[in-house]
């Protein structure tokens, strides 16, 4: 049986909104549904050097300085907020991503707990609760050390961030199912990459109500062919929670058991284990 390996990151309670549907409540009710036999890890920042290969420096910069000017809450656009301690706290979601990274490469299964989520944040700013693209981060990184990653987003909403930042490159897979139309309102079929990149993003949009058959059918007939060709060395998911029946800001209809059913037709597809980030999930 394949290690399985929990990255939690609890410094994650500095970024708090209580009166935000992103706060961290959410993460904490999911650690402890955590089974007793995964182990527990937690994690480092990311490197400014990893983090700059998907972000602007300039953001980066911008975005530390908002938070330390920042006195106890601060927005940054309608949906998105910052605190006075929340640049470093995505630092640290960013550096779950990679730890998620080295123990998939290992030959383990991996799950990052951490938060703020990332799929949404885009080179440059800040957006849909996002501040550092985790994933992103990861998948890049990944790149000094593998030919190809797979990266399968399952969350409720386009992660139009992971998108752009592989959009022309031809070693990174993105595959997205995601409910439409709703935010971010991207994600159509016919993104599918441009220049070296085209044919490697693949979007799938589907209408609110959705059940765990629709899913099944968009991994079997379109994402396991796509990730067999592509012969990814590593796949990375990004875990949004937000397509279960019950969260408040989706509208589809998965159960809990149907994520181990989305898991295991992407277990066997590499030689390496799965790696999973936190992404959405607020019921």
């Amino acid at each position: 049986m394949t290690r399985s390996t929990a990255i939690i990151d609890l410094s994650c309670v500095l970024h708090d909104n209580p009166h935000h549907p992103e706060s961290h409540q959410r993460l904490l009710e999911a650690v402890r549904g955590i089974p007793e036999e995964v182990s527990r890890i937690s994690c480092e920042p990311a490197d400014l050097s990893d983090i700059h290969r998907i972000h602007d420096p300039r953001y980066t910069t911008w975005l530390k300085e908002r938070c330390a000017d920042t006195d106890t809450l601060s927005n940054l656009d309608g949906d998105t907020y910052v605190t006075p301690h929340s640049f470093d706290v995505a630092c640290r979601a960013a550096g779950g991503a990679l730890a998620v990274l080295d123990h998939a490469l290992a030959g383990e299964h991996a799950f990052a707990f951490i938060r703020p989520p990332g799929h949404h944040a885009e080179r440059t700013r800040a957006m849909g609760f996002c501040l550092l693209n985790n994933a992103a981060i990861a998948a890049h990184a990944a790149l000094d050390r593998v030919d190809r990653v797979a990266i399968i987003d399952w969350d409720v909403h386009h992660g139009n961030g992971i998108q752009n930042s592989f959009y022309l490159s031809n070693r990174v897979l993105y595959c997205s199912v995601h409910q439409d139309p709703i935010f971010p309102f991207t994600g159509h079929l016919d993104e599918i990459g441009n220049g070296t990149g085209k044919g490697c993003t693949i979007n799938i949009p589907l209408p609110g109500g959705s059940s765990i058959a629709d899913y099944q059918a968009v991994f079997g007939e379109v994402f396991v062919p796509a990730v067999t060709r592509f012969c990814p060395d590593i796949i990375l998911v990004a875990a949004g929670q937000d397509i279960l029946s019950d969260d408040p800001l989706g509208g589809m209809n998965i159960q809990p058991g149907d994520f181990f059913t989305l898991t295991s037709m992407l277990t066997g597809l590499t030689d390496a284990g799965l790696g999973f980030t936190l992404e959405g999930g607020y019921g």
